[in-house]
């Protein structure tokens, strides 16, 4: 069997980068040696995870000598091609194959594996994750967990045991609910025709979503944890610490309605009209709200309900994090969140948007909503980042302005004020006390500001307008 595939012939820089590439979660090489079925169990390491870059015909740093040994014509590794791309369990969808060309020394067969959406394994039945430079081989409960949290199972579809449909039909929220929508029908018809019901051993069950959005408490009723905690923390630090808590953090609870309805409101309490002292200087809390709303509904509506963790919320002096527990599912990365769409909790997304005045757009859009409200508000886009087993979206008080404009802004607004290089990261969001400072030189060169007090110790220099 033949395939028709790209022969690249790579320049001696690009020869040297690949030899000196060192192995990560993202990428491999292997030696052309290597038999099929044990590339396979890399394959499915990389599709299982988020996704990465093989490089067949390349030996390992520590062999001595000639380290690329390459294929002598595509056709020597047909075998190798067909045993990952036709072995595994399910086939992994999208991998990308091409030959890089190196004088005298062969074909290094590249792989370019996709995070997948589902749950892959190899032709022995085996399942693999990445991690770090490592294939590592899972099992049980380790394998449904890969899959709810890539959203190939649905655990919101989980049956909970403890609780009869009795107690969900009789329900309050269920009754305004369907008077809501208009639905006629008999509440157990109901949650049947809208998935919210699970069959165990030919028994239903309300399942995780049902809970979440009927029961009285979820949080005391689901095994897992899922509530959100708010945090007001008196500092523009990375880390906290214990002190820099404004109070102990309040913790919402209730249905997904409520608990999104409660979050917004304790976040809005915090920041309306929200300031603090620096120095001399009164700083202001001002973030758009409908920017908020978006990011907090997502995290909400889109986070891994069979993960024992609570959504975090904190409010710092000069950003707003949010951290939902599991990182993001399916096919979804940073790079392509504003683009592509893939839900976790499709039966509860869908729950929420069937509602008059729903709180959730359709699934990806209220992404482009939050980014376009920070924008019109003069702050730059959300920044999103997976940390283990965690998402998290940072809006930061830092206008899209430079800094230079951030400082001359500010004595436009207060002719008398004073200024210093921790103000001024307050005001901007810029980090980077280096650039700030900079900024702070050039001004002065200009002779637009000038230093308050030429005695003053380096690290508390103050600046006035001249």
């Amino acid at each position: 069997m033949g395939f028709t595939v790209d022969v690249i012939k790579i320049s001696q820089e690009q020869i040297d980068s690949l030899l000196n590439l060192d192995e990560d979660h993202f990428n491999d090489v292997k030696s052309k040696r290597i038999a099929p079925a044990k590339l396979q169990e890399t394959l499915v390491a990389f599709a299982n995870s988020d996704g990465g870059d093989v490089y067949v015909g390349i030996e390992d740093k520590a062999v001595q000598g000639e380290r690329i040994i390459g294929f002598s014509e595509p056709e020597e590794a047909n075998a190798t091609i067909v045993t990952l791309l036709e072995g595994t369990v399910p086939a992994v969808e999208n991998v990308n194959w091409e030959f890089f060309e190196v004088d005298g020394r062969g074909l290094i067969l590249h792989f370019s594996i996709p995070k997948s959406p589902k749950v892959h394994y190899t032709a022995a039945g085996d399942c693999f994750i990445r991690v770090n430079a490592q294939k590592l081989k899972i099992k049980g409960e380790k394998v449904t967990q890969l899959g709810y949290s890539k959203g190939a199972e649905l655990y919101e579809k989980k049956a909970v045991e403890d609780v009869e449909i009795d107690e969900v039909v009789e329900s309050e929220k269920l009754a305004d609910y369907m008077h809501r929508v208009n639905s006629g029908l008999k509440p157990e018809i109901f949650l049947q025709k809208q998935r919210l019901l699970t069959k165990k051993e030919d028994v239903k069950f309300p399942n995780v979503a049902c809970i979440l959005l009927f029961d009285d408490q979820p949080q005391a009723t689901l095994q897992t944890r899922c509530a959100v905690k708010v945090y007001r923390l008196r500092t523009t630090e990375a880390e906290y610490k214990r002190e820099h808590l404004q109070e102990m953090p309040v913790t919402i609870n209730g249905s997904v309605e409520e608990v999104i309805a409660g979050t917004i409101r304790k976040v809005t309490e915090y920041i309306d009209g929200a300031s603090f002292m620096d120095g001399e200087n009164v700083v202001k809390l001002s973030y758009p709200s409908e920017a908020l709303k978006e990011i907090l509904v997502n995290a909400v509506i889109h986070r891994d309900y069979s993960l024992n963790d609570d959504i975090h919320v904190r409010i710092f002096d000069n950003r707003i994090e949010i951290q939902s527990p599991g990182r993001l599912p399916g096919y979804m990365t940073v790079d392509n969140i504003y683009d592509d769409r893939f839900s976790r909790n499709p039966n509860l997304v869908r729950m929420l948007h069937n509602l008059p005045s729903p709180v959730n757009h359709d699934i990806g859009e209220g992404l482009d909503t939050a980014k376009n409200e920070l924008k019109k508000a003069g702050l730059i886009p959300p920044a999103f980042e997976e940390v283990a087993n965690a998402f998290i979206v940072t809006v930061k008080h830092q206008k899209i302005a430079s800094v230079i404009d951030v400082i001359e802004r500010y004595f436009e607004d207060n002719p008398d004020g004073v200024i210093n290089n921790n103000l001024v990261r307050q005001l901007s969001g810029e980090d980077d006390m280096q650039k700030v400072k900079k900024a702070l030189q050039r001004l002065r060169n200009a002779g637009k500001i000038k230093v308050a007090d030429e005695n003053a110790n380096a690290f508390k220099v103050t600046y006035v307008k001249v």
